[in-house]
This record gives C-alpha cells, structure tokens and sequence, in this order.
C-alpha cells in the first residue's frame, strides 16, 4: 500500500470525502452505542432536536458557535500560507482582558462607543500578541507552533493573575464576599451587546453577526487583493515567493497580526455577548482557541465554511449537555463527539492524497518496464 499526494483534487472529491467522513462517524457511534445498551437511532434524533429543534435549542447553538467563528477563522487566515498559528486561545485571552479594560474606562459612555471601542481594543490586543510569535518566525526562524502554544499558558496565568492574585483594575472589590470569591468587575450596561430576535424562540449575538462580517472582509482580502495573492504563493512555495521579490517578512507580519485580531475580537465578544465581566474560568474551561483549528481543518480554510462547521460544533457541543443523564453518561457523549471529529480530520487524508494498493514487486518493476 502507498500513498501519493494528489497532483489535483477533483472537486466532487471535497464534497463526498466530508459527507462520507460523518457517515462513517456515525456508524462507528452506532457500534459504540450499541455496545453500551443504547438504541443509536433514539440518540440521534435526540442529539438533532437537542442542537436544532427544540424550543431555544437553536438559539443556544449560535451562542456555542459564536466564538468558534473568531477562533476558526484566526486559524484559517493563518494555515492556509502555512503559518501555524496555535496561539488563538491566548490571542482571546488578550482580547478579552483589553475589551473589559475599555469597556470599564469608558462607564458612561453611549452604546455605540462603547461597543466600537470594545472591539478596537480586543482586535488591537489579539494582533499584538500574534505578532510576537510572528516577529519571531519573520526575523529568527523561529518554529511559530511552539511559541504560539507557550504564550498561551503565558496569557492564561496573566488572566488569573488580575482576578486571583491581585487587586487589579478588572477585579470587583466592592461586592460582599469578592475578597473570598474573587471575581471581575461586571460591566457596564452600554457594554453589553445587542442581540436580534427572529420569531419567537431564535435569538442571534451580536457577536455571530461580527463574524460573518468579518469572514466576508477575509474571503474578500484573500481571493481579491494583491495581499491575498502574495499570500497564497508563500503558502505554496516560500523560495518562490523570495524570488519574485515578494516581502515574505512583511506579510508573515501581516498575517499573524490578522490572526490574532480576528481571536481578539472574539475575546471581546466573550465579554459583551455573554459574559459582561471577565471571567478567567469560563474563558479558559471550553478551549475555544484549540477546537477553532479543529473548525478550521474541517472547513479546509475557506471562511465561509467555517462559519458553517462553527454551527455544526456548536450544535453538537449544545446537544451533548442535552444527552447527559443517569442513563446516557457525559463520558459517551465525549466519545461521540471524538469519533465525529477524529473521522472527520482523518477524511481529509483522502482529499490531499491517494492510496494504491499492489505488491511490492509489480511496483518496483514499474520503473524498470
């Protein structure tokens, strides 16, 4: 058995692979829920109506999904010119911590400033903390995976340090009990953000809205300016890029800083869709930088799709609390949830290559022949 990359992949081929990647998923869930005493087709149609169906169940899938659009789309900018971004979870750390620190300067102020201002600050702190790794790839060569991840756990102890460790700006002094339960400040009513109503039970972030804006802007930048072609043509071939005078250092630049802004802004989203304090605990517990790479790889990069998967994570995320019971443990809902997400990711093995099977011999004498 070999396996050969693909000199070309056939389009009808990105469509089937996805389809049948979930479809096998499901079968291999059947076998496990079967083997647990579970009838798979009642868990399925409790795991639909649960993430689509039920009153408010919609609802509360938008909200799961919103700040995997940010985390997924500062993925994808970044992994299709081959930068490897896994810093998007500290990036919304960052965000979220300048977004609460504005939004507190600013008590008082209109909604409109207060929310633009939110947003400038969280996509200005998200963009300053990609570009360290960045600055470090441009100038040192230094492998972005690596530092990316450990500035992570360098943003996550900075949150907890202004909430736990200290009297800091962010932190609520003034209510009973803070010194014991410590806790961010709450925010002020012009910070929180606006939701929009469709019908009865379908409530829409504003945040959601944000990032659809934002995932067209990237379609746009990447497939209709000078910069996205640049960009592609380093993500293909960096030897090439340099030697057709392309400034690879710059637009490394560029590309980190838009990463990181995109998660920033996600970061603020936290605090005004949802949250209206920071909350160390409730931005680190989901780990919603690390599984928008995973919306990132099963959109393929594209934006649009990663709006799309976000939904579909979200939905399935939504609907495993509604599973959970005596008779239906959260640790099956884990598994179901990994084996979806493990065929999916394995999928995309027969999109990129293609596997031939023959003997060893009859392969060899090819060549010769």
């Amino acid at each position: 058995m070999r396996i050969e990359r693909r000199s070309s992949t056939p389009r009808w081929l990105q469509v089937a692979v996805p389809v049948g990647s979930v479809a096998v998923a499901f079968v291999v869930s059947a076998v496990v829920l079967l083997a647990t005493g579970h009838n798979p087709l009642h868990a399925y149609r409790r795991l639909f109506e649960a993430a689509f169906t039920d009153p408010g169940a919609l609802s509360s899938t938008l909200t799961a999904a919103t700040p995997l659009c940010f985390t997924g789309l500062a993925a994808a900018v970044a992994f299709r010119v081959g930068l490897f971004n896994i810093g998007a979870e500290g990036q919304l750390y960052m965000g979220a911590i300048a977004a609460a620190g504005v939004a507190l300067a600013l008590a008082g102020q209109g909604v409109v400033l207060q929310i633009g201002a939110m947003i400038v600050a969280g996509a200005v702190a998200g963009a300053a903390w990609a570009l360290i790794p960045g600055f470090l790839r441009a100038f040192a060569n230094t492998n972005e995976i690596i530092t990316s991840l450990m500035l992570n756990y360098v943003a996550a102890l900075f949150l907890n340090y202004l909430i736990f460790d200290t009297l800091s700006y962010w932190r609520d002094t003034s209510s009973p009990g803070a010194e014991q339960f410590p806790q961010g400040k709450p925010l002020p009513d012009a910070a929180s953000w606006p939701t929009f109503g469709l019908g009865t039970s379908l409530v829409i972030p504003f945040g959601l809205l944000v990032a659809v804006v934002l995932a067209c802007a990237v379609s746009v930048l990447y497939g209709r300016t000078r910069f996205g072609f640049e960009a592609a043509v380093i993500g293909d071939s960096p030897r090439a890029a340099r030697y057709a005078g392309m400034r690879t250092r710059r637009n490394i630049l560029l590309v980190m800083g838009l990463s990181g802004l995109l998660a920033g802004i996600g970061g603020a989203s936290q605090d005004g869709d949802f949250r209206h304090l920071l909350d160390p605990r409730g931005l680190a517990q989901p780990g919603y930088g690390y599984t928008g790479i995973v919306v990132a790889a099963l959109a393929r990069y594209n934006p649009f799709a990663v709006l799309l998967v976000a939904i579909l994570i979200g939905g399935l995320s939504n609907a495993g609390y509604a599973l959970q019971g005596a008779d239906f443990p959260s640790g099956l809902v884990g598994v179901m949830q990994g084996i979806i997400l493990f065929c999916a990711l394995g999928g995309e093995l027969l999109v990129r290559y293609r596997v031939r099977l023959g003997r060893s011999g009859a392969v060899e004498a090819a060549p010769a022949a």
